[in-house]
């Protein structure tokens, strides 16, 4: 039976040796291939935390053992338990009795001065400076301001500052087209999640329309309703991987029905996101148009609201972090051949009342005139 080799055996040989700099070389490259969902970004994780603690560098070592939590094998996740308690335990103090103090003494300064000059005339011209250490100047953790910019570096990873926007259009009866808009805050050029989300989306088949310095707008076609769905499930899904999250599949239930004059449409939405921590600067949210407000049954954690006068019929729903996304609607699209139909049936019924009327008045049937 062939063994699958291991992705990161030049990276374990790395740090047998203690040459923990060309450790962290190698594996930074492979973060945004293996996230730390899976045993193979648990494991490169734990490496690079490895490398970290060899560097002294405590903070960042912390942040990679907490992304091994969201790993399934149960042995990954206890081995980063137990880097993370050593990490975490405070330093002792050295008890004073422990070290032995020397009382001021004013022959110091002169003696040191002697030894100093002894120490040069024995020393050797040009001599050749010792070899570096593989591992490089051991420097002091520098503690909670390097865990802050730790944290603040994976939620940029993980599409903080970035605006996500899903668009659901209802065309013709039994249609709908997705729309997924991604902007970067304050102008910011586009992220490396941002650049790998629009990448999956435009695998899936969705076109971008239109692109700035600071986002992207991708559409897809006007097609069946179930399509679209589809394709909005395997977006949400995409984006999950992307982030590292084991998010549960959306549940989607579109019933449509036919009743001559218009069609009936009821969708329900419900996305579990309690899995997901809230990251600052992310914006989720769902735009449904065209729409009146009077046709959303249910929406929580956070209300549908609409956008205003301009676009009356166009609303938003917020997504909301660490929670369970509920949506239920249900409207009608009338149609115009159907309501005409009915109008003239109407209107024959109605002339034929009239006359009917007009015979029993006396006046018998309407004729031509001679």
């Amino acid at each position: 039976m062939t063994q699958t080799p291991d992705p990161f055996a030049s990276a374990r040989l790395a740090l047998e040796r203690g040459d923990y700099g060309q450790v962290l070389a190698m594996l930074d490259p492979l973060v945004a291939a293996y996230p730390p969902a899976t045993v193979d970004g648990a494991q490169l994780q734990l490496l690079m935390a490895t490398a970290l603690m060899g560097q002294g560098n405590s903070g960042r070592a912390m942040v990679c053992c907490r992304q091994v939590k969201r790993c399934a094998d149960p042995g990954l996740r206890a081995q980063a338990r137990d880097l993370l308690e050593i990490l975490e335990a405070p330093a002792l103090e050295r008890p004073r009795e422990w070290s032995l103090t020397l009382p001021e003494l004013g022959e110091a300064e002169p003696l040191a001065g002697r030894l100093q000059a002894m120490a040069r005339r024995r020393r050797p011209p040009n001599p050749s400076p010792p070899p570096a250490p593989p591992v490089g100047p051991t420097r002091a953790p520098i503690g909670f301001a390097a865990l802050v910019l730790s944290l603040l570096l994976l939620g940029l990873l993980l599409g903080g500052c970035v605006h996500i926007r899903t668009e659901l259009h209802f065309g013709a009866p039994g249609r709908l087209q997705l729309v997924e808009q991604l902007r970067a805050a304050d102008g910011r050029p586009p992220l490396p999640w941002q650049r790998q989300f629009a990448a999956s989306l435009r695998r899936l088949g969705m076109r971008p329309q239109g692109q700035a310095a600071a986002g992207q707008r991708l559409e897809s076609a006007m097609q069946p309703a179930a399509d679209t769905l589809a394709l909005l499930r395997s977006s949400v899904e995409e984006a999950g991987r992307l982030a590292g999250l084991q998010l549960p599949p959306p549940s989607l239930r579109w019933r449509e029905r036919n009743f001559l004059v218009g069609v009936r449409q009821e969708l329900g939405l419900e996305l579990d996101l309690r899995g997901a921590d809230p990251v600052p600067g992310l914006e989720l949210s769902l735009d449904l148009e065209p729409l009146r407000p009077r046709a959303i049954r249910q929406a929580s954690p956070q209300p549908v609201q609409p956008l205003g006068p301009s676009r009356q019929f166009t609303l938003r729903w917020a997504l909301q972090l660490g929670a369970l996304n509920q949506l239920q609607l249900a409207c009608w699209r009338w149609s115009p051949l159907g309501l005409g139909a009915v109008a003239i049936a109407l209107g024959l019924l109605l002339v034929l009342v009239l006359a009917g009327l007009r015979q029993r008045l006396g006046f018998g049937w309407p004729q031509l005139p001679a």
